[in-house]
């Protein structure tokens, strides 16, 4: 059907696709939400192992509840978006101490978890229950925008995404679709030729003409700005040094951001140090010093 994908057609192409993905290969909710919260705007090469050593230190969410921030904050570092590791660390201990250290199986429950949206809600549903609920991220936002030809608000890009989760295949069915978008179904030179829902995209159909209905279609990513010599790369460097483990008094903020010789840089370090401390990410003592929570 025109505008829909083919059920079949994307289950075939993406059965046994990579399988090796380790968070694939297990049903634990809490391995589950770790994985997906990591890979939030993170590479998936670089996820692989910091997800082994993060499970591996944290095993569960009372082991994480039970940890001082500061330690997940740590063991958080090199994957950027640092605040994940604070809702994490969060969401831990309201599980802990609300449901008996089990992640819950319920979307408003999930929902209600500090640091979790729509998306990661439905995937843990999705990935560690094996509910028939559809998760649209940016990749999969692209595809169904793409397959109706039209931008798409978020109620009805998801109310599209749930109408076609196969009865009874929501793992399969959603770890396909973000195959298909990661791998075909791409922001620039989409692999239109090789994609299983080509007969279907409307978009491509019509002529593939621009502008692509997924450019600010629901759920579909603008990009990111620039990292490099950028306030959030000085607030990134502060932190690093803080997970050394030590203390960094207030004259010494500046030099710890790398903004020695940046403009107005010892203001943009107070700054720096303020939307740690803002973010739960750092606290300051009674003399001024920076630390860790």
């Amino acid at each position: 059907m025109l505008g829909s994908p083919d059920v079949e057609a994307v289950l075939a192409w993406s059965a046994g696709r990579r399988d090796d993905l380790p968070w694939r290969q297990t049903r634990d909710p809490w391995a589950v939400l770790v994985s997906e919260l990591m890979l939030q705007q993170t590479q998936v090469s670089r996820v692989i192992p910091r997800w082994h050593q993060f499970l591996e230190r944290f095993p569960s969410a009372p082991a994480c509840a039970n940890a001082p921030l500061g330690d997940v904050v740590t063991e958080w570092a090199g994957l950027g978006y640092n605040r994940r590791a604070v809702n994490l660390h969060r969401a831990a201990v309201v599980v802990t101490n609300d449901y008996a250290g089990v992640v819950p199986d319920d979307l408003e429950a999930l929902l209600a978890l500090p640091g979790l949206g729509p998306y990661t809600a439905r995937a843990v549903l999705a990935f560690a229950y094996e509910q028939d609920m559809a998760v649209v991220d940016t990749n999969v936002g692209r595809i169904l925008a793409r397959q109706r030809g039209e931008r798409l608000s978020a109620r009805v890009a998801q109310t599209f995404a749930d109408d076609i989760v196969p009865i009874g295949m929501g793992w399969s069915w959603n770890q396909g679709m973000l195959d298909l978008g990661a791998l075909v179904c791409t922001k620039r030179a989409p692999k239109c030729d090789v994609c299983p829902t080509s007969s279907t995209c409307a978009w491509l159909i019509g002529g593939a003409i621009e502008p692509d209905p997924a450019i600010g279609s629901a759920a579909v990513s603008k990009g990111q700005s620039k990292f490099v010599g950028s306030f959030r790369e000085g607030r990134a460097r502060l932190l690093d040094v803080l997970r050394t483990g030590i203390e960094i008094p207030p004259e010494q903020f500046q030099n710890a951001c790398g903004w020695n010789d940046r403009d107005g840089g010892a203001l943009d370090a107070v700054r720096a140090a303020d939307s740690l401390v803002r973010d739960g990410l750092a606290v300051k003592r009674c003399d001024g010093a920076l630390a860790l929570p």
